[in-house]
């Protein structure tokens, strides 16, 4: 714990900028993917910049919680810091989606460490009454980069280069290692806990199984494949193997006694599926811009702009009714506008006008953004101090998990779409310009290769890239249909102020 009152706002300060750094991180990457799919290729494959990512962070995320109670917050915030960095470095250089996917892996390896050790040294360094406006201001920052990120991938990737979206982590990064390494001065009173390993290794070994035999089938291989067969029959193994590892687990990962509460496990089945319809928003619409409308990535940017302000506006007016209304009364409205958002995106055409588009995105950004206030407090109302830490990580991986899983099914649908299309409208013509092919629908994302495609092929093509996405849309309207279910399915507590500062008193001691 900090002893030094003059620390705590360099501290603070150095925890804001790494969180800044990986939650902008994925904002600013979203708006820059037309471009980069653009001149590295693999539309195919674009989905993995996002899940390498998402699963590479969520494998992290229970271990180095653990880990740093055993040994430390500080060592691993450095180690996590230095990871991503290096994972930034990397992914400037990637000559092809595959690359960047690997490198991004090891930026979310990084990442894994962060998010939960930066939560739990502002826990540590900040007096219990303080934390409040803390968390408050944590919160603007996710905010802020919400907003920031997709407008500054788009103006780096307009006048800059892609690769700088990822360079850009370097001098934040930089100013958070100097800050939390020089003048967090940590206690060395750790509570020594065992670390489920095979519970950690089993889950991200049944994930990776899962999401490779999607991705996979019926493109590189054959549903009826050995291979494939395999894969699936390693996610079935593995996935058993966790449920056994984590009824024996001293400490396991994810506690399943904790979904005995009705407001838990229906708190969580809704960031699952609610993480999964934003995730997909989020992704395609960059991509419908660029592809199908032929904007730039700065047009992106400013649509996804309006969703995140949706978001952010949502969450603000979700924290403030929590202590006059149900988390049920707010959340059912809220998801019912996640709905209608996911429906009306999905009856988007080539003659759609932009200012539609943003009208939709808006609602979008209005339906999920209470999720990220309002399900924090539902998930942890039922548990006391010992147990609060848990339940919100469990929570934070449940929302990665429905979004991992979320962006490889809908890239299977989409790309699987768009294959068939661009096969129906091409079947039998020979009048493709040289140097492009309707297999390479890359270029529709880059200005340059699109000028040079005759207007009849390209409007072809680009019927195609929009049918594809607008039917992933449909498709994305399911998983907000079940998070309604599971809002409706809540039971009536709402937030307790007295009780959540009581708690917060509470957990406020040293290590």
């Amino acid at each position: 714990m900090i002893r030094q009152k003059s620390n705590i706002g360099i501290v603070v300060a150095g925890l804001l900028l790494a969180i800044l750094m990986s939650s902008m991180d994925n904002t600013i990457v979203a708006t820059a993917m037309g471009t980069i799919v653009g001149e590295l290729g693999g539309l195919d494959k674009f989905v993995w910049v996002t899940s390498a990512y998402m699963v590479a962070e969520m494998a992290g995320m229970p271990i180095f919680g653990k880990l740093s109670d055993m040994y430390g917050r500080k060592r691993f915030f450095m180690f996590g810091i230095v990871l991503f960095m290096i994972g930034s470095i990397l992914c400037g250089t990637a000559h092809s989606i595959v690359e960047l996917s690997i490198y991004r892996a090891i930026q979310g390896i990084g990442g894994g460490a962060l998010i939960p050790i930066t939560f739990t040294i502002m826990f540590d360094a900040v007096p219990p009454q303080n934390r409040g406006k803390l968390g408050g201001l944590f919160g603007a920052v996710f905010g802020m980069s919400s907003i920031f990120g997709p407008l500054l991938g788009a103006f780096i990737t307009d006048y800059i280069n892609w690769q700088w979206c990822f360079y850009i982590n370097l001098p934040i990064g930089i100013l958070a290692f100097i800050f939390v390494t020089f003048f967090y001065k940590e206690s060395y009173e750790h509570s020594t806990q065992k670390v489920d390993w095979l519970g950690a290794f089993t889950l991200v070994g049944a994930i990776v199984c899962l999401m490779f035999a999607l991705e996979l089938g019926g493109k590189n291989l054959a549903w009826d494949s050995a291979q494939l067969i395999a894969l699936f029959a390693g996610f079935a193994v593995l996935a058993a193997l966790f449920v056994w590892a984590e009824k024996r687990a001293v400490e396991p990962i994810i506690s399943f006694g904790m979904f005995a509460k009705r407001l838990y496990a229906t708190s969580n089945g809704l960031a699952i599926f609610s993480g999964a319809a934003f995730i997909t928003a989020s992704v395609y619409i960059p991509i419908y811009i660029q592809g199908v409308l032929g904007g730039t990535a700065t047009n992106s940017g400013l649509v996804l702009l309006p969703m995140m302000l949706g978001s952010v506006a949502s969450a603000t007016i979700g924290g403030f009714l929590m202590s006059k209304l149900s988390y049920r009364a707010i959340m059912i409205p809220a998801s019912l506008i996640l709905l209608l958002g996911t429906a009306l995106i999905g009856t988007l055409s080539p003659a759609s006008s932009r200012l539609v588009i943003v009208a939709y995105m808006i609602v979008v950004g209005l339906g999920i953004g209470a999720t990220f206030s309002v399900l924090g407090n539902s998930a942890i109302h039922a548990f006391d101090v010992r147990q609060r830490g848990s339940a919100s990580s469990t929570l934070s991986f449940l929302r990665s998990l429905g979004m991992t899983i979320g962006i490889t099914v809908f890239g299977i649908i989409q790309s699987h779409a768009f294959t068939s299309k661009l096969t129906a409208a091409f079947a039998g013509q020979k009048d493709m310009p040289q140097g492009i092919a309707a297999s390479d629908p890359h270029a529709l994302l880059d200005p340059a290769q699109r000028l040079q495609i005759p207007k009849p092929i390209l409007d072809k093509i680009t019927s195609a890239l929009s049918d594809s996405v607008v039917l992933t849309f449909a498709w994305t309207a399911l998983p907000a249909a079940i998070a309604l279910i599971f809002a409706i399915a809540m039971s009536k507590e709402k937030l307790d102020p007295a009780a959540q500062q009581s708690g917060q008193q509470v957990s406020g001691g040293a290590h």
